[in-house]
């Protein structure tokens, strides 16, 4: 098969288009041949060596195509070992392409239960940009954030693939969202996706922007911060507020002070990825809101794996980044 290999840690140029044996299924396992993958900031850190992942290694979470075993079309659940509780994963839990070999070529072994129909009506485009950020961003929003109808929602970074799952889920499920960009462009596509409008965190008082979106400047009921503002972020809250953290883009420390935090009743809550239970969680919505898609920035043929690469890390896209495999 095809695959996308990684040889050597390093900057785009590291990985090779090449043919390599293909995977077998052991026992609980199944053979996914791949239509489409698609990219994500994780692809880069695991390019990068940040996981340390064992070489030569083929990268890539997320995935969808033909269940070789039962001829089902399929998306692939990256969320591998999971664990019995729902609260947060297991010593054995796993992310796809983090030690497993990934999406990233014709053909993957997951287990069994990591595979999942793939919506009706969806292309395989559109279907391979969806597990890793619906996943994230379902289980941000609804699990650990606990938001429902009628809540305001602050989402950090428009443009990203999370951030725009984000409005998609959250609009569908009946919240008000704002989000914040370094974009006027992206806050206009994140209107289109049902946004009700956005600020410029380019401008140093962002933050008292955003809170004058809410009634009477009080802040938000839930912030989702995938980039590492915690301060700014806190600041946005209304009094008992929750902050969802699941990234660090742009700062992998923070500092809060502690005294307004404890008498703002604020909740600060930890997240990545999420469990099978998530994913039909995720699937049911979808199927029931009718949500659309997540949008597309731009597809690339898996031949093309360093320009996508080199795409996805220049930041100018608005969503997700896709390969066509087969």
């Amino acid at each position: 098969m095809r695959a996308a290999v990684l040889t050597a840690y390093g900057e785009p140029g590291v990985l090779d288009v090449r043919e390599t044996d293909d995977p077998r299924p052991g026992p609980g396992e199944v053979l996914v041949e791949l239509r489409a993958g698609a990219l994500n900031w994780h692809d880069v850190l695991v390019r990068r060596g940040q996981y340390r992942s064992p070489l030569p290694h083929v990268p890539g979470s997320d995935g969808a195509g033909v269940r070789v075993d039962t001829g089902q079309e399929v998306v692939v659940l990256p969320s591998l070992h999971w664990g019995p509780r729902t609260a947060a994963p297991g010593p054995g839990w796993e992310i796809l392409g983090d030690r497993r070999w990934g999406t990233h070529a014709e053909r993957v072994v997951v287990p069994a239960d990591c595979v999942a129909p793939k919506p009706a009506g969806w292309t395989w485009t559109q279907a391979a940009a969806l597990p890793l950020v619906g996943l994230t961003t379902y289980r941000a929003l609804f699990t650990r954030g606990r938001l429902v109808a009628g809540e305001r929602l602050l989402v950090l970074g428009a443009g990203g693939g999370v951030a725009t799952m984000a409005v998609l889920l959250a609009a569908a499920a009946g919240a008000s969202v704002t989000v914040t960009s370094s974009s006027a462009a992206k806050i206009d596509q994140a209107v289109a996706l049902g946004a009700e409008g956005g600020v410029l965190y380019t401008d140093p008082d962002w933050v008292r922007a955003a809170r004058s979106r809410t009634p009477d400047g009080g802040g938000y009921d839930l912030v989702l911060d995938a980039v590492g503002s915690w301060a700014d972020s806190v600041a946005a809250l209304r009094p008992g507020g929750r902050l969802v953290v699941l990234g660090a883009s742009r700062a992998e420390t923070a500092t809060l002070s502690l005294r307004p935090y404890y008498f703002g009743q604020y909740d600060l809550l930890g997240t990545t990825m999420g469990s099978p239970a998530d994913f039909a969680g995720l699937l049911d919505m979808i199927d029931r809101h009718r949500v659309p898609p997540p949008p597309v920035s731009k597809v690339f043929d898996i031949a093309d794996i360093v320009t996508a690469h080199e795409y996805l890390e220049t930041g100018s896209g608005f969503g997700k980044v896709v390969l066509h495999i087969g």
